[in-house]
C-alpha cells in the first residue's frame, strides 16, 4: 500500500469515527441554563420544585439538608422572580420544637399561593427497622402568598404523634403535596397529600385533603387495599405520586413490590376505588446487587402525570428499572383514564444492554402544551457506567416518541453519595425546570459531616430549558390527533 493510500485510508476511519462520535453526542436541551442553589459547605439532596401558573416567572425549589444541622433548622427554600435564572434563599420559619424537615415537596396552587410539605422527627431507632425505639415524627404544610419569598409563622398538621409515646404510635414518611388546578374541575383550589405509614406489621398509604387554602386537612384515610410489609426497604410500599386531571379526578400511584398500583378519586379526595396493579416492574434497586454503582442507594419508583388537553384520562407513567440488565428508564400511557395501559417503551436512547445506567427519574406533563418530559441521571458516555450527567426527554406526540438531550455538560462521580430518593421536574408552556442533587466538584468529605469518612458532599442545582422558540412550539402545537 503506498504512502497515499494508507493516507487516504486513515483519514477515512477518522471521518468514520468522527460521524459515530457526532451520533452518539446528544443535542444540547434549548436555552438551557443551570445554577447552583445550595451554598458552598452545605449538602443537600430529595429536592422538589414548582412553578406558579398564574406568573410562570415565580418558581420555588426546596431541599433537605445534609450534615449535622441544628435543631428546628427547616429545609431550604430558593425563589426565583425571573423564571429560574436566578435564585435567592427565603427566610422559612422552623416548626417550634421539631427538627429540621426532610422529604419535601413543594406546590402552587390556582390562587399562586405556594405550599410546603415538609416530614419532621426525632430519629429511627434501629436502621431499617423503624420501630425498634423511634421517636416522635409527624408532617406539615407551610404556606406563602408571595411565590416563596416568606413564609407563614404556622404550620398546618397533616398527621403528627407529637410525643412518640400515643398508643397508636406509627411513622409517617416520604410525604407528597399536590394542588387540584383544573379551571373546570368543581375541586380546584384543594390541596392533596399522599404518604407512606409505617405500621408494626405493615406499610399502607394514607391521603389527606384540604379544602380552605392549606389551614387544615381532613383526617387521614387509607388508599392502598393491599399492605406492604414493614421495612423501608424492598417488598413496603414506597414513593406515592398523584396528579389531577382536567375534571378534577385525582390519580394516584406507588411502588409495591414488583409492580405499580394506581388509584383514582371522583369525589376531591373524600374516597378512592380499590387500588389495583396496572404495571409489572423490576424490584425497586436500592443498593447491592441491584444498586447503581458508586451511589449509596437508589430508587426507581414511578410518576404519574396527565395531559389536561386532550381529554380526560390520558396519563402517562414513568419508572426505572433494570429489566435489561443495566437501568433503563419507561414509560407507559393510559387513554381510557387508568383502565388500560401500553406496553412498557424505554425513554432513553442509548443502545439497548450496553451496560450503562439511567436512574433516578422523574416525569412531569406540560399542562399547556401536553409535552411529555422526563429527566434522569445518564452514563451513556462512560464505558465504566461510574460518570454521570443529566439528561432531558421530551415527546411531543403524546409518549410514542422521545428526544433525548444532554441537559448538563460536565459529568460527576457519585463516591458513596447520598443523593436522596428522589430528582423532581415540573414544566409549563414549553418550559421545563428540573432540580437535582450531585457530588460537589471538590468531592470531599462535607463540612457539616461529622467525621472525614462521611459521605462526600453535595450540591443541589436547577436546570431549565426552553422549547419555545426556533419553531420548538409550533411543534408542540402539533400534536395530537393521536388521542382521537
Amino acid at each position: 500500500m503506498s504512502t497515499l493510500q494508507l493516507l487516504v485510508l486513515i483519514m477515512l476511519m477518522l471521518g468514520v469515527f468522527s460521524v459515530g462520535a457526532a451520533q452518539s453526542a446528544l443535542p444540547p436541551a434549548p436555552g438551557a441554563h443551570i445554577v447552583n442553589i445550595s451554598p458552598p459547605g452545605q449538602s443537600g439532596s430529595e429536592p422538589s420544585i414548582a412553578v406558579n401558573p398564574n406568573n410562570p416567572n415565580q418558581v420555588v425549589a426546596v431541599y433537605q439538608r445534609g450534615g449535622q444541622m441544628p435543631r428546628g433548622t427547616p429545609p431550604t427554600v430558593a425563589y426565583s422572580i425571573d423564571g429560574g435564572r436566578t435564585f435567592a434563599i427565603a427566610q422559612v420559619p422552623p416548626i417550634p420544637d421539631w427538627r429540621g424537615g426532610g422529604d419535601v415537596s413543594v406546590t402552587f396552587d390556582n390562587k399562586g399561593h405556594a405550599f410546603l410539605s415538609s416530614f419532621h422527627n426525632d430519629g429511627l431507632g434501629s436502621v431499617s427497622y423503624w420501630r425498634h425505639g423511634a421517636g416522635r415524627n409527624g408532617i406539615f404544610v407551610r404556606r406563602s402568598l408571595d411565590g416563596g419569598k416568606t413564609w407563614e409563622n404556622d404550620a398546618a398538621t397533616v398527621k403528627a404523634f407529637p410525643t412518640g409515646k400515643e398508643p397508636d404510635f406509627q411513622w409517617e414518611d416520604m410525604p407528597r403535596i399536590f394542588a387540584d388546578n383544573a379551571t373546570k374541575s368543581r375541586y380546584a383550589g384543594h390541596l392533596y397529600a399522599g404518604w407512606i405509614e409505617w405500621q408494626i406489621d405493615k406499610s399502607i398509604m394514607l391521603f389527606s385533603r384540604s379544602t380552605d387554602g392549606g389551614k387544615s386537612f381532613s383526617t387521614p384515610i387509607r388508599i392502598s387495599t393491599h399492605a406492604g410489609l414493614p421495612r423501608d426497604d424492598t417488598g413496603g410500599l414506597v414513593g406515592f405520586v398523584g396528579v389531577v386531571g382536567a375534571d378534577g379526578t385525582i390519580y394516584a400511584i406507588w411502588n409495591d413490590g414488583m409492580n405499580i398500583t394506581f388509584t383514582l378519586s371522583h369525589d376531591g379526595g373524600k374516597t378512592f376505588a380499590p387500588s389495583r396493579k396496572i404495571i409489572d416492574v423490576a424490584p425497586p434497586y436500592f443498593g447491592g446487587t441491584g444498586g447503581v454503582p458508586g451511589i449509596a442507594r437508589t430508587m426507581g419508583f414511578p410518576q404519574i402525570g396527565v395531559d389536561l388537553r386532550a381529554g380526560p384520562g390520558n396519563l402517562f407513567v414513568a419508572w426505572s428499572d433494570y429489566r435489561n440488565g443495566d437501568v433503563d428508564v419507561f414509560l407507559s400511557s393510559s387513554r381510557d383514564g387508568g383502565r388500560t395501559w401500553s406496553n412498557a417503551m424505554r425513554v432513553n436512547d442509548d443502545p439497548i444492554h450496553d451496560g450503562n445506567d439511567q436512574f433516578f427519574q422523574w416525569m412531569a406533563v406540560d399542562p399547556v402544551t401536553g409535552a411529555v418530559c422526563v429527566q434522569f441521571y445518564d452514563r451513556r458516555d462512560d464505558p465504566a457506567n461510574l460518570k454521570t450527567r443529566v439528561t432531558l426527554a421530551r415527546s411531543t406526540d403524546g409518549g410514542k416518541t422521545f428526544t433525548n438531550y444532554a441537559w448538563t455538560d460536565t459529568a460527576f462521580e457519585g463516591q458513596g453519595a447520598f443523593l436522596g430518593d428522589y430528582t423532581w421536574l415540573t414544566a409549563y408552556n414549553n418550559r421545563v425546570f428540573g432540580i437535582w442533587a450531585e457530588t460537589a466538584p471538590s468531592g470531599g468529605a462535607s463540612r457539616n459531616a461529622p467525621s472525614p469518612h462521611a459521605p462526600p458532599e453535595t450540591v443541589v442545582r436547577v436546570g431549565t430549558a426552553d422549547f419555545s422558540g426556533g419553531g420548538a412550539s409550533s411543534k408542540a402545537a402539533e400534536i395530537r390527533e393521536e388521542y382521537k
